[in-house]
């Protein structure tokens, strides 16, 4: 029989009010609040809370204070990753985050997502993965909402939704994000 934590991860109903998970959880809030007020400044003391919250990352992975997430362990990146002030990681499913990958102020990932009957909603939720590929760039107050992949090379505008998966080299704006071009190549004119 799989843990809560286990179907937390697989994208199954689980009971977030699971004791582990709620352990968990508390151990990533001590940690973000020394990282979010005690250094708030990258700082040797803060590269060590920043490994410990999200062990599985590249090189050169920054983080501008403040930070919020469930666990950290669900975070995945490659090198050179940067997140701006004000994120949020929901990372209750594995979010996959690739190489040269930039997030603006604000942005929200969201891996976390509940019933829609609202019986089930009392009492359980779920979650499914997001992944990012590499040379991305995410606006400011960017939403990614649960189970969503985008693509490599991929610009989100600031202020999108991002609902449905984004293919590789494209633009995406708005709300719900739509493609509005390829990237590298010239734009279409206007009519």
């Amino acid at each position: 029989m799989k843990t809560e934590k286990e179907k937390m991860i697989s994208g199954e109903y689980y009971i977030s009010g699971d004791p582990v998970l709620i352990k968990e959880r508390r151990k990533a809030k001590n940690l973000l609040h020394r990282l979010n007020v005690t250094e708030y400044r990258l700082t040797k003391k803060a590269k060590e809370i920043i490994a410990e919250l999200i062990p599985n990352t590249g090189k050169s992975f920054y983080i501008e204070p403040p930070f919020h997430c469930d666990y950290g362990y669900n975070i995945s990146c490659g090198d050179n990753v940067y997140f701006n002030v004000n994120c949020v990681v929901l990372d209750c499913a594995p979010v996959t985050i690739g190489s040269n990958v930039f997030f603006a102020p604000n942005v929200q990932i969201y891996t976390a997502t509940h019933p829609l009957d609202a019986e089930l909603r009392k009492t359980l939720e779920n979650a499914l993965p997001i992944s990012i590929g590499d040379d991305c760039w995410i606006g400011g107050n960017s939403v990614i909402c649960p189970g969503v992949t985008i693509g490599k090379g991929c610009v989100i505008g600031a202020g999108s939704v991002v609902t449905k998966n984004i293919p590789d080299n494209s633009l995406a704006v708005g709300n719900p994000a739509k493609v509005i071009r390829k990237l590298n190549q010239e734009p279409q004119s206007k009519l």
